[in-house]
């Protein structure tokens, strides 16, 4: 469920900015960004330059620094996306946001947990279809356009494993792979996979 229910229209009381895919939303002080369209995700890097992804975020979401001490912190855009900058000491229930931002950060451990990278694969495409995925004929489509890199990232695991793994689940029927890194879960077939 988006959060952005609780909140007024805003993008008719503050200015919208555009963003360019691969781009990042610039880190503002005492604000929050409202994405309006387009998906984002919140990323660090330890030391040695690995990329750790914190979150990913739609449509309604609402994200910032100033939910975290993680540092480094930073806002990519996964697709194009127009935002809204709010006021960190505003009107809107800054418990809804936090819960939110708890909540995905559950999930994506539990998705992490798993122990083996090709059940982790599975359990992340299921969950970006339930959160980005859109039904199309022959399953459900996540338009996200995320690289293989992408994907290791979020799971900690290299890209030459992702791309096995992906190529796999494609082999056996369980997704099917679009252009521009566009993936097309099928759930039901989902359903038979023996994990």
């Amino acid at each position: 469920m988006s959060i952005s229910s609780h909140f007024p229209n805003s993008s008719s009381q503050t200015t919208r900015y555009s963003f360019k895919t691969r781009s990042s939303l610039p880190l503002k002080e005492n604000s929050l960004w409202k994405i309006e369209t387009g998906v984002v995700r919140v990323v660090t890097w330890h030391e040695d330059g690995t990329l750790v992804t914190l979150g990913i975020w739609g449509p309604g979401d609402i994200v910032s620094q100033a939910f975290s001490k993680v540092d480094p912190y930073q806002i990519e855009c996964l697709t194009k996306v127009e935002a809204v900058v709010l006021p960190l000491d505003g009107w809107f229930p800054l418990t809804q946001v936090l819960l939110a931002h708890i909540q995905q950060a559950e999930e994506l451990m539990i998705i992490r947990s798993h122990k083996t990278v090709e059940v982790m694969v599975v359990k992340l495409l299921t969950w970006l279809a339930k959160k980005f995925g859109r039904e199309v004929a022959s399953g459900n489509l996540i338009d996200l356009r995320l690289t293989h890199q992408d994907i290791a990232d979020m799971l900690n695991s290299t890209r030459v494993t992702i791309t096995r793994i992906l190529t796999q689940l494609e082999e056996q029927g369980l997704i099917h792979r679009l252009p521009l890194h566009r993936i097309v879960l099928k759930e039901e077939e989902l359903w038979h996979y023996e994990i």
